[in-house]
């Protein structure tokens, strides 16, 4: 910059010699230092400007925060073949155990529900078999069967199995134990 004011300075001090018709040729020194220094104001107030914004160290501290978190063990999810077969077992123990009396039973869901829920309540873990009757009838199986599955789908039992095709295990959800 020092050196372009020195030129500009050094050749308006300088005499012109006198060209008779012809305009000067090239541009007025000034005009580039005019526009540098232009530029150069633009380029501080931008810098001022990113200065004014918050600075992490200088205008705030960041603050890092480690929590720990309890690993839950995931068991492996029970699926549809697992319960079938389940139920399988279940009709197969009725049959064996099964007369031909036939018997108009009036059975309702809601009330199994319950008593599946009371079966449940103060234990962890039960076995699936253990919450059907061992001498129960196929429509009594059938009726508990859908309370249980009624019970997961509103998610107040949970289904779970410790390894695949192993025992099924039912218990209460953790939001009915907190009640």
């Amino acid at each position: 910059m020092a050196a372009v004011l020195i030129e500009i300075k050094s050749r308006m001090l300088l005499p012109r010699p006198p060209k008779a018709g012809e305009e000067e040729s090239g541009e007025d020194p000034r005009v580039e230092l005019m526009r540098r220094l232009l530029e150069y104001e633009q380029m501080k107030q931008a810098a001022q400007k990113l200065n004014e914004l918050p600075q992490a160290g200088r205008d705030f501290e960041l603050v890092q925060v480690l929590i720990e978190r309890t690993v839950v063990e995931r068991l492996p999810n029970v699926s549809v073949e697992d319960l079938r077969a389940a139920w399988l077992t279940l009709l197969t123990r009725a049959k064996v155990n099964a007369h031909h009396k036939v018997v108009r039973e009036e059975l309702s869901v809601r009330e199994q529900m319950t008593k599946v829920l009371r079966q449940l309540r103060n234990t962890d873990f039960v076995p699936f078999e253990s919450l059907f009757e061992e001498n129960a009838s196929i429509p009594l199986l059938v009726v508990t069967f859908i309370a249980i599955l009624e019970l997961a789908k509103e998610s107040l039992v949970e289904i779970t199995q410790t390894e695949s095709l192993g025992n099924i295990y039912v218990r209460t959800s953790r939001a009915i134990t907190a009640e």
